[in-house]
C-alpha cells in the first residue's frame, strides 16, 4: 500500500474509470434536480434514479462519478464519536445495461490490489447467499480463496426498497490489523472495527413485485458506491475521518484561530469535529444555492451553522469565525470543486451574516435558558412553556435548547411545545385570514358548501348566491349599499393564494349589482367575495350572473407571467442560487422577492430586462397544465420550497425557458405582456433582495411620466433635447462646485480677519496662552484651517473655537504638545464645553470636535475655558 492524498485518491478512482470506457459525469449539486423525494442528495446514485428508472437516458451506457453528499439523521453524535459525520464523497461507477457481475468485481479488484496496491490478504468479500454466480466469479475468477467470501441474507446483501428493481450485493472489506482486536472470527472483526466495509457492488437484476415475486430484468444494471474518506482512512492508515490529510488541515486551522490543541482535551476535541464536518457541510450547501432559512433544506444549513458556531463559543470564540474556517474548506476542495472557489466571497459572507444573527440570539437564550436550568431538579423536564418562551421570545432553536439540556442530562416536554408552535400558526392563519366585518364565529355560515372555480377558462358564468353575511352574521339579503360577503356556488373569480390577489368585478341580478372588491379563500377550500351593493336587493338562493374584471385580471396575469420569466432571467445572470423567496403580483406591478447577497449591479439589471423582454417579443405560448407530481418533477418544474402539493399539480411553463408549479391565472402567449421594466431593486432582508417591475400599460404610463418629467426640467433649464437636458445638468454641477469653492474661499478670509487681533493680550495658565473665539459663517472644515492657523503662530495653547454656519454650530479644540505634557485634553475640554450648550462630543488629547446645542450658549460656554484648563494643567 502507498500513502495517497484524498484529491488524489478521487482522482485516480475516476481516472481508472474512464480508461474502462466510462463517461466522468461532475457531481450533482446537493439540491435534488426535478426530484422531491428527497431533501438533499444522500447517495451516489441518487441523481442517477431517473436513467435507472427509465426515465431519461443516460449520456453514456457506463458512468463514474465522486458525489457530494449530505446525511443529518444523527448530527447529534457527530462531534462525540469520530465516526460520525453529515458531509461526505461516495466514489461510484454505473452500467445502464451495460458490463454486469463479471467486470464490476474485476475491476474492483484491480482497483484496489493493482492501482492501490492493496495485499489481497487484507481484503475479504462477501455476497448474496443466494448468489453463487458472484461467488464464483470471485473464487474462480479473481482467485479469492472460498474461506474469506463471506456469505449473508437479505438484510446485509440484497438491496431493494419497496416493488421495483432490486438485486444481491457484494462488499469488499479491509482487515485493518492487530491493534483493533484479535481475529476470532469474521463478524466478531467486524464488531470491533477490526475489519470494515469499503466497496459495496450492487447487481441490480430483478424486479420485485411487491408481492415477493423476483423477475429478471431484460437490462441489468450496475450501481457501485465507496466512501471517499473511509478509503483515504485505509491507505493513509488512520482510525477515523478526522485523521484524513484534507479534515487534518481544517482542523489546524480551527485550532490556529482558536488557540485550542487537537487531543489535548476530549471536550475541545468534541467541538473541533463538530465544527470541521459542520463548516464543510454548510460550504458545499451555501455552494450549491442553499440559504439559512427556517424551512426544509436552509434550516438544515442553518442547524448546521448554529451548532458549530455554538460549539465555537464552547472553544471561547466571542466574535463570528466560520467564515475564516470555509477558506480552509474551499483550499481543499478546490481542484476537485471549482465552484466554490468561483463562489468563496459569497460562501463566506453568507457564514458570517448567519453567524453574526445567531451571535446575538445565543447570548441572551443561552442566560436565559442558565437560569431556568439552575432552577430544575436532577433528572427533571424543562416545561413546552418555557421552551416556547425561549423559541417564541428570544429566537433560540428547539434543537439546541435539546442539545444543551442533553449535556446536563436534562430533557424537555417536546410534545407541549409543538402543541404551543401549532396553536401559534393556527392563529397567524386567522389572523391573516379574511375578516370583511365578522368573527370566528361567522365561519360557521360557510361550512357545508363548497365552490367550484372556473375562472381559469370563464370570466364570467350564472350561479347561484348560497350565502350573505352582513356585520359578522349570516343574513337572507342584503340591499343598496350594504357592504356584505358573500358565497356563489360556481365561481369565475380567483381568490387571493400564492402572492396573487384576488379577482374584482361584479355580480349581478337584473338592474341588481353587486360590486366584488376582493376575493378570498378560506381554509375549508371555499371561495368568498367582499362586496358592496350597488344598486337593488339580493336574496339567498338567487340565481346570478358573475362577472370578473377582465381588465385587471389580464393585468395581473400579465404581472404574473413575468414574474415567473423573471425567477428564469434572474437564474441565467445571477446563477441557479436564484430562488423565489416570496411574491406579490396585481393589476399593477410585480414584486418578486428572491435569494441573493448583494445588490444587483446595473449591468445584471438591464440584462435581465434584456431577457425577459426578448422572450416577450419571441411571442412564446404560456402553456397550462395538470399533471401527476411525479411527471411534473420529471420536467423540472420549479416548486415553492415548503409548500405542499397535491398528487395532481398544475404546472404554468415557457417551452425552454421556464416552468414552475403554480395555481395562478396567467397569459396565454408571452407577447400579451407587451413590455417589462424594473423600478426597483432593493435588500428586505438578510441574504433576499427584492426587485419591483412594471408590464404592459404600466410601462407605458411610466414612460409617459418620465418623458413629461423630462420636458419639465427641459422647459426649467430652456433647453429642448434629452441629451442637451444631460449636458446642462454636468454645467450647473460644475457651477454649483466652483462657487462652493469660492464661498470657502471667502468664509476662509472672514474666519482670518475675525482672527486677528486675537493673539492680542492672551490669558496665560500655568505658562499656556487659552485661545478661545466664536466666528459666524465658518463651517467645521474651516474651524479646522483656522486652528491650522493658530498652530503656525503659537507653540504652546489651548484654543477652543466656536463656528456657526445655517444655524448649524461646532465646537473645535486643540491642544499644542506641551499643553498635552502639563495635562492637557482636548476631548476631555470639547466634552465640558459642549455639555454647556446641551451637546456631546470627544476626541483625542491634543485635536477634538462636537456639535453645538443651543447657540445663544455659545458666548457662556468659552469663557468656562480658563477655569477647565486651571483644573487640568499641572505645575
Amino acid at each position: 500500500m502507498k500513502w495517497t492524498s484524498l484529491n488524489d485518491l478521487r482522482e485516480s478512482y475516476l481516472k481508472f474509470f474512464e480508461s474502462k470506457g466510462h463517461l466522468r459525469m461532475d457531481s450533482a449539486p446537493l439540491v435534488p434536480q426535478g426530484d422531491n423525494s428527497v431533501l438533499l442528495i444522500n447517495a451516489g446514485m441518487t441523481p442517477l434514479k431517473k436513467y435507472f428508472q427509465g426515465v431519461e437516458t443516460p449520456p453514456c451506457k457506463r458512468v463514474t462519478t465522486c458525489q457530494k453528499c449530505i446525511r443529518t439523521p444523527d448530527i447529534e453524535n457527530v462531534g462525540k464519536t469520530a465516526r460520525h459525520g453529515t458531509y461526505f464523497e461516495m466514489l461510484g461507477n454505473f452500467s445502464f445495461g451495460d458490463y454486469f457481475k463479471h467486470e464490476a468485481i474485476g475491476w474492483a479488484w484491480e482497483y484496489f490490489t493493482r492501482v492501490l496496491e492493496i495485499p489481497e490478504d487484507k481484503l475479504w468479500v462477501t455476497i448474496y447467499e443466494e448468489d453463487d454466480e458472484a461467488g464464483d466469479i470471485w473464487a474462480d475468477e479473481i482467485g479469492v480463496p472460498r474461506d474469506r467470501i463471506i456469505k449473508l441474507g437479505k438484510k446485509d446483501n440484497f438491496w431493494e426498497h419497496g416493488s421495483g428493481p432490486c438485486g444481491p450485493c457484494s462488499e469488499i472489506h479491509f482487515d485493518r490489523g492487530e491493534k483493533y482486536g484479535p481475529f476470532i472470527d469474521f463478524e466478531q472483526a467486524g464488531d470491533c472495527d477490526r475489519i470494515i466495509e469499503i466497496w459495496n457492488l450492487v447487481f441490480t437484476q430483478f424486479d420485485n413485485d411487491g408481492n415477493g415475486n423476483y423477475t429478471m430484468l431484460a437490462n441489468k444494471n450496475i450501481d457501485t458506491g465507496m466512501g471517499l474518506d473511509r478509503l483515504a482512512c485505509i491507505m493513509q492508515d488512520v482510525d477515523n475521518m478526522f485523521e484524513v490529510d484534507t479534515a487534518q488541515n481544517i482542523i489546524k486551522t480551527i485550532c490556529e484561530i482558536t488557540g485550542k490543541k487537537y487531543k489535548d482535551n476530549e471536550k475541545d476535541d468534541i467541538s473541533i469535529r463538530v465544527i470541521t464536518d459542520h463548516v464543510r457541510a454548510s460550504t458545499f450547501l451555501i455552494g450549491d444555492g442553499v440559504r439559512p432559512s427556517n424551512e426544509g433544506r436552509g434550516y438544515v444549513l442553518r442547524r448546521l451553522i448554529r451548532r458549530a458556531a455554538r460549539h465555537g463559543r464552547l472553544l471561547g470564540m466571542t466574535e463570528s469565525f466560520l467564515y475564516k474556517v470555509a477558506d480552509s474548506v474551499i483550499n481543499e476542495n478546490a481542484s476537485a470543486y471549482p465552484e466554490v472557489k468561483e463562489k468563496r466571497e459569497y460562501i463566506k459572507k453568507v457564514l458570517q451574516t448567519e453567524e453574526d444573527s445567531f451571535n446575538k440570539t445565543v447570548e441572551k437564550g443561552t442566560q436565559i435558558l442558565q437560569e431556568l436550568i439552575d432552577k430544575m431538579e436532577t433528572n427533571s423536564i424543562l416545561s413546552g412553556e418555557d421552551v416556547f418562551k425561549l423559541h417564541d421570545t428570544y429566537g433560540f432553536p428547539l434543537d439546541l435548547t435539546k442539545e444543551i439540556l442533553a449535556e446536563k442530562n436534562l430533557t424537555l416536554d417536546e410534545a407541549r411545545f409543538r402543541e404551543l408552535m401549532e396553536i401559534q400558526r393556527t392563529t397567524a392563519r386567522s389572523n391573516q385570514a379574511f375578516k370583511g366585518g365578522w368573527d370566528e364565529a361567522s365561519l360557521d355560515s360557510f361550512n357545508g358548501y363548497t365552490t367550484k372555480f372556473v375562472g381559469y377558462s370563464d370570466l364570467s358564468c350564472n350561479t347561484q348566491l348560497k350565502v350573505i353575511l352582513k356585520d359578522g352574521e349570516a343574513v337572507d339579503s342584503c340591499s343598496e349599499d350594504d357592504d356584505v360577503i358573500v358565497l356563489i356556488e360556481t365561481t369565475p373569480f380567483y381568490a387571493e393564494s400564492g402572492g396573487q390577489v384576488g379577482d374584482k368585478g361584479v355580480i349581478v341580478n337584473g338592474d341588481s349589482v353587486l360590486r366584488v372588491l376582493d376575493t378570498k379563500k378560506l381554509g375549508g377550500g371555499q371561495f368568498v367575495c367582499e362586496c358592496h351593493t350597488e344598486s337593488g336587493s339580493f336574496y339567498v338562493n338567487d340565481n346570478v350572473t358573475a362577472k370578473v374584471d377582465e381588465q385587471l385580471r389580464m393585468a395581473t396575469a400579465r404581472n404574473h407571467t413575468c414574474a415567473h420569466l423573471l425567477q428564469a432571467a434572474l437564474r441565467r445572470v445571477l446563477g441557479d442560487h436564484v430562488h423565489q423567496s416570496g411574491s406579490y403580483v396585481d393589476p399593477f406591478k410585480c414584486r418578486f422577492d428572491f435569494s441573493h447577497f448583494n445588490a444587483m449591479t446595473a449591468k445584471e439589471i438591464s440584462e435581465v430586462e434584456k431577457i425577459v423582454n426578448e422572450e416577450i417579443l419571441k411571442a412564446s405560448p404560456v402553456i397550462t397544465e395538470e399533471l401527476p407530481i411525479e411527471e411534473a418533477q420529471k420536467r423540472g418544474a420549479m416548486a415553492l420550497f415548503g409548500e405542499k402539493y397535491g398528487k395532481i399539480v398544475r404546472v404554468v411553463s415557457v417551452p425552454k425557458f421556464s416552468t414552475e408549479f403554480c395555481g395562478g391565472t396567467h397569459l396565454t402567449n408571452t407577447a400579451q405582456a407587451g413590455l417589462f421594466k424594473i423600478i426597483t431593486e432593493t435588500s428586505v432582508a438578510s441574504g433576499v433582495r427584492r426587485i419591483e417591475a412594471i408590464t404592459g400599460h404600466e410601462v407605458i404610463i411610466a414612460f409617459n411620466a418620465m418623458n413629461m418629467m423630462l420636458a419639465k426640467i427641459g422647459s426649467i433649464m430652456k433647453v429642448s433635447s434629452d441629451s442637451a437636458i444631460v449636458s446642462r445638468c454636468e454645467s450647473l454641477q460644475s457651477e454649483v462646485h466652483e462657487l462652493k469653492r469660492e464661498v470657502d474661499r471667502l468664509n476662509e478670509q472672514i474666519s482670518s480677519s475675525q482672527l486677528k487681533g486675537l493673539y492680542d493680550n492672551l490669558e496665560e495658565v500655568k505658562g499656556i496662552k487659552i485661545v478661545t473665539a466664536m466666528l459666524t459663517g465658518t463651517t467645521g472644515d474651516n474651524l479646522r484651517k483656522a486652528v491650522d492657523g493658530i498652530k503656525s503662530k503659537e507653540s504652546n495653547y489651548i484654543a477652543v473655537l466656536a463656528g456657526v454656519s445655517d444655524g448649524k454650530g461646532n465646537f473645535v479644540c486643540s491642544c499644542s504638545p506641551e499643553a498635552v505634557a502639563k495635562g492637557a485634553n482636548a476631548g476631555q475640554i470639547v466634552r465640558k464645553v459642549a455639555e454647556m450648550t446641551g451637546a456631546k462630543g470627544g476626541g483625542k488629547p491634543d485635536m477634538a470636535m462636537s456639535g453645538i446645542g443651543d447657540i445663544t450658549k455659545i458666548d457662556e460656554a468659552l469663557l468656562t475655558v480658563k477655569s477647565i484648563a486651571e483644573e487640568m494643567l499641572k505645575d
